[in-house]
């Protein structure tokens, strides 16, 4: 089993890394799938506007409920999750060389969203790299069983993990 997570305390870095790393694969000619969050809301979105983009050409699927511009807090909408896992499965089917998450949340955490996505992923011998929230590090160290390699929060180690696991060579 090839499983990697990735966690910065600071959590600014995951996203864009996740984004970047999928950007790279495609570039090399390989096929991720999975779903990685889109980049930063346009200008005058509402902050909390988040959408995955779901993996390797897949649909930009948003994550947010709209509260309203009012609202103060930000609230996931676990059916559009469930959506975009749904999404991510359906392309399991095809051939692929690996899985990104952009991060194994409360949702996963609970046994919903990618939870079964990951399983399914890791079942087809695929490396499986995966953004571990903060708030749901000791739920993923459960859900991997100690076989997860944890990788630091550096672009040039996840590039490195990726060519190891795919066999790239270095460019």
């Amino acid at each position: 089993m090839r499983l990697a997570a990735l966690r910065d305390p600071s959590g600014g870095l995951v996203d864009q890394m996740m984004r970047d790393t999928a950007d790279w694969l495609l570039a090399e000619g390989r096929v991720p799938v999975g779903a990685v969050r889109d980049a930063a809301p346009l200008a005058g979105a509402h902050p909390c506007e988040m959408r995955l983009r779901v993996l390797p050409d897949g649909p930009r699927i948003g994550l947010d409920q709209p509260l309203g511009p009012g609202a103060r807090g930000c609230r996931l909408d676990a059916d559009a999750l469930e959506r975009a896992a749904a999404e991510t499965e359906r392309r399991l089917a095809r051939p692929a060389d690996i899985f990104l998450l952009n991060k194994f949340g409360r949702q996963e955490a609970e046994g919903h969203g990618f939870r079964g996505t990951i399983a399914l992923a890791l079942e087809r011998d695929l490396p499986v790299l995966v953004g571990v929230g903060t708030f749901s590090g000791a739920a993923f160290d459960a859900f991997a069983g100690g076989l997860a390699e944890t990788l630091p929060a550096d672009i040039r180690a996840v590039r490195a993990w990726c060519r190891a696991v795919l066999g790239l060579s270095h460019r």
